[in-house]
């Protein structure tokens, strides 16, 4: 045998040589191509930057501020103001800020952030090609950071359409960020959708954002983010920075959040959202234990508002709920923006379980619950809430306000400066929750018991969820 395989082994390794020979193709030289036309060597983001640039404006917005200078008392000398200007110590100041915007109809509609013309006195707009306009506010929403603006004498604009796509974003795809970074001009930077529903607190009420780490700087506020098929997707509106500049790490506001506003605004001249009347607590790791869920997701309902949406469907404290017209909730920040989302009056499925007990509830998605009386009364007579004017408070002037809605009472509506109640710290978006120890109710009791204690007043406040305490004699 030893032989036989010596004898044999050059015949089998030749036919083996043989036989991978064949199977292994050869490497020809001409397989390798010269571009012979522009478009295989060059990709460019050129063709989707024309189409979007002309719409991308920049925003310069302008404050009046009272400056006090300190005044000297020997100005008041005859003596000495002959070698002074006699100027206002009470003079003001202009006060600058710069963004950018994108305009979304021919007739000059600009969606911006909130917090690039706040308080502005005069806001400016200015094209790619340098044409300048005056705008006028439309409409604001603190809740989103988001504020609507119309170009006077408006017509004919180049605009991008906001598209409602976004459920066909994934992490990973190219998007394009343009805007105005630090007032150099207009300014294109690429990168990736880095992630999808980032909670980012202390932006908006609503913590879903798309991150992304193309380059987005001061100045870059209020701009597009957009795919590069030209789609409107976001509005670039923070970053996360140590330094002041861009890390790749950007937030900007879905459109999916933008076309309510626009929506309502063009049906009512407001803006309009849903609310459940529900306080709700996400599902953490010990609840989803004792819940017997695999791992935490959904939330559990803590408190319902008497007459509010959720109330009249039959939704119940204690309610286990997983999911908002077949789309699972993660957490609480999840329900917030799929209610924000959805149009009035529109009816919705919630998958509830009750006890163990699974349970499909529909409700119709309304309005906040308005008050009967919404007219602010406002406090005379000597005590300690002369000047303040006072409303029912109600869930549609709660979120107004910035209140918790599912509070009920009497709220300070409103302050003059040189009211008492002014003077004493008060401030409004107080609740006022009792007058020497007797509970206030509505606005008529507030004005019985401030009569009442005269002239030595124990007055109990919520502010954010402390309660203070005032004691006053006169």
């Amino acid at each position: 045998m030893q032989i036989l395989r010596q004898l044999f082994f050059p015949v089998l390794l030749c036919f083996s040589l043989t036989a991978c020979k064949e199977r292994i193709p050869e490497i020809k030289e001409e397989s390798k191509q010269v571009p012979h036309r522009r478009e295989e060597v060059v990709l460019s983001y050129a063709p989707v930057v024309k189409k979007v640039a002309p719409a991308v404006v920049n925003i310069y917005a302008s404050q009046d501020v009272k400056v006090n200078y300190p005044r000297s008392p020997f100005m008041e000398d005859p003596f000495f103001q002959q070698f002074f200007d006699n100027r206002n110590p009470e003079e003001r100041n202009t006060q600058n800020s710069l963004g950018s915007g994108v305009i979304i109809s021919k007739d000059g509609l600009v969606l911006t952030n909130y917090h690039v013309i706040e308080n502005a006195d005069i806001i400016r707009i200015v094209l790619s090609n340098r044409q300048e306009f005056v705008a006028k506010l439309v409409t604001t929403d603190k809740k989103t950071d988001l504020a609507l603006l119309q170009i006077e004498d408006g017509k004919d604009l180049p605009y991008l359409t906001i598209s409602p796509q976004e459920e066909d974003l994934e992490v990973g795809d190219i998007v394009l960020a343009i805007g105005n970074p630090f007032g150099v001009g207009q300014t294109v930077t690429s990168g990736i959708i880095s992630a999808l529903s980032r909670s980012q607190e202390g932006i908006n009420d609503f913590r879903s954002f798309i991150q992304t780490d193309a380059a987005i700087n001061p100045g870059n506020s209020g701009g597009p983010l957009v795919t590069t098929d030209g789609r409107l997707v976001g509005i670039n509106t923070a970053i996360y920075s140590k330094t002041g500049g861009s890390m790749g790490i950007g937030f900007a506001i879905p459109t999916s959040l933008a076309i309510p506003i626009v929506k309502s605004v063009e049906r009512e001249g407001r803006v309009t959202r849903p609310w459940l009347g529900i306080e709700v607590v996400s599902v953490n790791n010990e609840i989803a234990h004792e819940l017997g869920l695999s791992y935490p997701y959904g939330i559990l309902v803590q408190n319902i508002y008497p007459g509010g949406s959720a109330d009249q469907a039959g939704i119940k404290r204690g309610d286990f709920i997983a999911s908002f017209d077949g789309k699972r909730i993660v957490d609480d920040a999840t329900l917030d923006y799929l209610v924000a989302t959805s149009p009035l009056g529109k009816e919705v499925e919630f998958l509830v379980f009750r006890k163990g007990i699974e349970k499909k509830i529909r409700l119709c998605l309304e309005e906040p619950l308005k008050a009967k009386d919404s007219n602010p009364l406002l406090i005379k007579g000597r005590n300690p809430l002369q000047g303040a004017s006072v409303q029912d408070l109600s869930p549609a002037l709660a979120l107004e306000m910035g209140v918790n809605p599912m509070k009920q009472g009497v709220v300070i509506s409103n302050l003059s400066e040189t009211a008492p109640a002014t003077q004493l710290g008060i401030e409004p978006g107080d609740i006022l929750l009792s007058i020497n120890k007797n509970k206030i109710r509505t606005k008529e009791e507030a004005i019985t018991f401030l009569k009442k204690a005269a002239p030595d007043w124990t007055i109990n406040l919520l502010r954010r969820g402390e309660i203070l305490t005032f004691r006053v004699r006169e």
